[in-house]
Formats: structure tokens, C-alpha cells, sequence
């Protein structure tokens, strides 16, 4: 142990890679996550409460007794899904985190929710959150509103999934010698993928076709400085964007708008047109650098919730809070 026992905070982001946790005392630099490697199992129930916290619980024990913490006054779980596949755990969690940690007081949010307060905390704005997908979160700190996020089905627009898609539908133009092709994209697309003809095969019957389709947006960046298709799908991804932060903006005061998420790792090809679509659509507002994570959001939560001064406004499917059963 690190000191006397105290009470502590726990602090959960659960994305599409597993679960990353942090234990800590308000007031003191928490120490750094653990991790695990296997995302949440999903069923006819949604999101499943007992494999949360099979891998929850061992790893949050762990990080307590290394910060000395004796009980956990509050836990948030920030979950990809909990909008639409929250269900069970708003049902069971509270509980089988009081039974299993000692927690006395839950957040459940979804991860747009804590992606919005690790990039700007407390404060009236709008966040796009990118990556394989895409969704935008906004608050006036009296409600939520959310844009997209629908899947790379029906929506995503302009996230990874959406850019690789775009990129190797050029490439296939190309082959075909239809308008709208790139040679220079059915060139990465080959190298990448081998034969494009071999594509809808390789595609088609994976589980993981989003991440596959994402995983070629950084060629169509790559592209995009000497291509004006490759340019051409980044100028309407940054438009769909813009789309969605204005969707979810306040449209009063004088808000923020932060971008956050792996997508935006590939820099000026996309951030510069990114950021003059939301200055002709969202004129009022200030665009500033994220803060932090989806984790930092979940611990700044964490740390408010311990505190007694959560100020963020609560909603079933974007985060409730939950006194665990008996306190």
C-alpha cells in the first residue's frame, strides 16, 4: 500500500478494445490504467453486466490495494453502446459493483458522454469523437443531444469506416475505368489487399468489416495531398462532421467545439478542411484542443461524483447515476 487507506474513486472506459481502469483518491494524481484486452461481450440483452465484471473486478482490486484505497465512494463506467445496449447494466451493475468492490455510488454514461468531459469538462460546447466510427455529443449543461453514431450501415459519416470505404470505392472506379476513380488509390488498395477484385470476398464476411475499411483511411490521407479524389473524400468527411457538430451545438452563448479519437492522428489532410467547414457552420463557437480522453472524462466524473458536485445534466441512455443498493 501507498500510505493510509482512504477512500477512492473508480474510473472505467470500456471500448472496443477492452477495458481500461483507474483507481484513485480525489485531490492526487491517480496512478496509471490497467488494461485488459477483450472487449465486452454484447447479446439479446445488450451489453454483458457479468463479463464487465469478470474482467473489472480483478484489475480494480489490484489498483486498490496499490493505491491504498479501503473503499470506493464512487464508480463510472463509460461504455461504447450504452445509449442503445445499456439495458442490463443500468439493471445489475450498481449492484454487482456494491457486492464486488463496495462501491456506494454508480455513473453509467456513454463513452460520447465521457469522451465530451475528458475534452472539455463541465462546460457548453459540442465534441466530435472519431475513430473507426463517428458520432458528435453536445450539452448547454441542462441536456444532452447526440448526431450519428449510427454504424457503419447506416451512418458514421465521415469517421474511419466511412473514409476507408469511400477510398476503396475510387480505387474501384479506377479498375473499372468508371468517373470518379484514382489510380492512385487502386495502387494502395493493391498493395494493401492484393488483387481489388478479391475485395468483396475479403470484406463481406468479416465481423470486423468496419475496422478492415477503416484501416485504409490513412492511405486516402496519404493520397490526399496529390490526389484530388483522396482530397475530394477528406474535404466530405470534414463536411459530414460539421454536420453533426452543428446538429448537437448549442446554438446560444459562446460554446466550445474539441475533436477527440484516433482519426485525427492523420493530421492536416483532414484537420484543415475539419476546421473550416465548422467555421462556416458553427461561427459562434470556439474550436480548442481536447483536453484529454474518454478516460481522463471518466475519472473527472469519477472525482466530481466522490466530491458531491456533478453538475452534468443526467439522462438514461447518456448517464444516470445510481445509489448502490443499500447505501
Amino acid at each position: 500500500m501507498t500510505g493510509p487507506a482512504r477512500s477512492g474513486y473508480l474510473a472505467v472506459d470500456s471500448g472496443g478494445s477492452g477495458l481500461r481502469v483507474v483507481v484513485g483518491v480525489p485531490g492526487r494524481e491517480p496512478a496509471a490504467p490497467r488494461a485488459s484486452k477483450e472487449p465486452v461481450r454484447t447479446g439479446g440483452r445488450g451489453i454483458d453486466p457479468a463479463h464487465l465484471m469478470e474482467q473489472l473486478v480483478p484489475l480494480a482490486r489490484a489498483l486498490a490495494e496499490e493505491a491504498g484505497v479501503s473503499g470506493l465512494e464512487a464508480a463510472v463506467v463509460g461504455a461504447a453502446g450504452f445509449a442503445s445496449l445499456g439495458d442490463a447494466l443500468r439493471a445489475e451493475l450498481p449492484g454487482a459493483l456494491s457486492r464486488e468492490l463496495g462501491v456506494r455510488t454508480v455513473a453509467l454514461a456513454a463513452d460520447a458522454v465521457t469522451a465530451y468531459v475528458g475534452a472539455l469538462g463541465p462546460r457548453p460546447g459540442a465534441v466530435l469523437a472519431a475513430g473507426t466510427g463517428l458520432i458528435a455529443v453536445g450539452t448547454d449543461l441542462t441536456g444532452w443531444r447526440r448526431a450519428d453514431g449510427w454504424g457503419h450501415l447506416l451512418g458514421d459519416c465521415g469517421g474511419g469506416a466511412w473514409i476507408g470505404r469511400a477510398g476503396l470505392e475510387a480505387a474501384l472506379r479506377a479498375h473499372d475505368g468508371r468517373d470518379g476513380g484514382s489510380v492512385a488509390l487502386l495502387s494502395r488498395a493493391q498493395e494493401r489487399f492484393g488483387p481489388v477484385n478479391g475485395l468483396p470476398g475479403l470484406l463481406y464476411p468479416r465481423s470486423d468489416r468496419p475496422a478492415v475499411l477503416a484501416s485504409f483511411a490513412p492511405q486516402v490521407a496519404e493520397c490526399a495531398g496529390d490526389d484530388p479524389v483522396a482530397a475530394g473524400i477528406l474535404r466530405a468527411a470534414a463536411r459530414h462532421m460539421a454536420e453533426s457538430a452543428a446538429a448537437v451545438c448549442p446554438a446560444a452563448g459562446s460554446p466550445e467545439v474539441a475533436f477527440t479519437g484516433g482519426l485525427f492522428k492523420m493530421g492536416d489532410a483532414l484537420l484543415v478542411p475539419l476546421r473550416e467547414e465548422l467555421a462556416d457552420r458553427l461561427p459562434h463557437a470556439r474550436q480548442v484542443p481536447a483536453e484529454g480522453d474518454p478516460l481522463h472524462g471518466a475519472v473527472r466524473i469519477a472525482t466530481d461524483l466522490a466530491a458531491g458536485r456533478l453538475t452534468l445534466p443526467g439522462e438514461p441512455a447518456m448517464l444516470c447515476v445510481v445509489p448502490a443498493p443499500g447505501v
